[in-house]
């Protein structure tokens, strides 16, 4: 039962983070802001932070099945 959810937690986590990454990613290529009224480099600096953060804790809750 413990496996079932750190399976679906790890999925959420990493779908998150890569979603996130993906969506950083493109609006940083097209020269568009990740967050109005925040520094470009502040928010894609933050917005990236917080996709690989996601991404590690998806990965670790896959090594705890």
């Amino acid at each position: 039962m413990e496996s079932e959810s750190a399976i679906f937690a790890g999925m959420v986590f990493t779908l998150f983070g890569g979603g996130l990454l993906v969506w950083t990613t493109a609006r940083v290529r097209h020269r568009e802001p990740v967050a109005h009224g925040v520094s470009p480099v502040a928010s894609a600096t933050a917005a990236s932070v917080v996709a690989l953060l996601a991404l590690a804790l998806g990965t670790w809750c896959f090594t705890q099945v």
